[in-house]
């Protein structure tokens, strides 16, 4: 069942910086997120947006996209440019780690997002192996389905090819029981179930097609809670219709989109779905002041959202999930 409601109300947290494409939430309630020149903040005081505080943690040197915070308390962090990275958001200075930057003996682009499994396994998504990060357009245009997921094992220094051929791969959550992967194809509107353990281990499905927008990152806060689904955009019908062409004349549209400027759509989305796929909340907010969301976390019965796009972050009530 589509239960949607509107998302307001939204109050805006400026950040000195652009583009938080991710936020996660931390056990005290402070976000991270990285934004477009390499650094890793992280936001304390949501109750009162004004006065929130915005500490910097850590340089990457490059462009953070997916984050994932460890038991530990270090941070996964995928960087756009083709490593995925960890990080002690308390070493001040940046510590960061490269953990890999290749995969089946090729260089790693555009990495996207990131699971740690419980024995130290980690999943991560490349969303192209045609478009970096500053194409991303298009990828969506041209629908090169070369999207992949990855799994790196504890100690390896390379990642090993678990899925190839997925739509701009993108946004990852786990199942509540750890059974499976929940994988985010957003040149595809939809979340896709990759099984991990027992007699289907390995099988993949669909788990919710047809979603009204472009998924992006995904987050699960308590286990037993519904996956957070971002939506960067909504449904585009023309897209539908190209995506139907042949490679030729799609490769010719990417090349036009990549030339024309883009700017996002004023309605704000975000889903939360179980994992049935059922979708249990659908929040919308047209003619939003904050655009293109691209992450979404809950923490403290709110909701946070970020964006490739904005300067900030927005945060808003959380709808209670019965």
């Amino acid at each position: 069942m589509d239960r949607r409601t509107p998302l307001v109300p939204l109050r805006y947290i400026t950040l000195p910086g652009h583009g938080p494409e991710d936020v996660v939430a931390d056990p005290r309630g402070r976000v991270l997120t990285g934004v477009a020149d390499g650094r890793i903040l992280r936001i304390d005081g949501l109750d009162d947006p004004p006065a929130a505080r915005v500490e910097h943690i850590a340089e990457i040197g490059g462009r953070p996209l997916g984050l994932e915070l460890l038991p530990d308390g270090d941070l996964l962090v995928c960087c756009a440019e083709g490593a995925l990275l960890r990080v002690d958001p308390e070493g001040r200075t940046g510590n960061v780690r490269v953990l890999t930057e290749s995969a089946a003996g090729e260089r790693l682009r555009f990495c996207s997002n990131v699971v740690a499994l419980p024995d130290g396994t980690v999943y991560f998504t490349v969303s192209s192996r045609v478009h970096p990060l500053e194409d991303w357009m298009g990828d969506l245009v041209e629908h090169t389905g070369t999207g992949r997921l990855l799994r790196l094992e504890p100690g390896a220094r390379e990642a090993e090819v678990v899925l190839e051929g997925l739509q701009f791969a993108n946004g990852l959550a786990r199942g509540a029981d750890g059974s499976f992967l929940i994988v985010a194809e957003t040149g595809a509107r939809r979340l896709t179930r990759y099984q991990l353990t027992g007699p289907r281990a390995g099988r993949v499905e669909p788990l919710v097609e047809q979603l009204p927008g472009f998924p992006d990152n995904l987050w699960r806060g308590a286990p037993d809670g519904p996956v957070w689904v971002a939506l960067a955009g909504p449904r585009v019908p023309a897209l539908d219709l190209l995506h139907r062409a042949g490679p030729a004349v799609r490769r010719r549209a990417a090349r036009l989109a990549a030339k024309a400027p883009y700017r996002p759509s004023g309605t704000t989305g975000v889903l939360a779905v179980d994992d049935d796929g059922r979708i249990v909340h659908h929040l919308t907010h047209r003619r939003s002041g904050f655009r293109m969301v691209t992450s979404v976390c809950e923490t403290g019965g709110r909701l946070v959202l970020g964006s490739l796009w904005e300067r900030g972050i927005a945060v808003c009530e959380a709808p209670v999930t019965k």
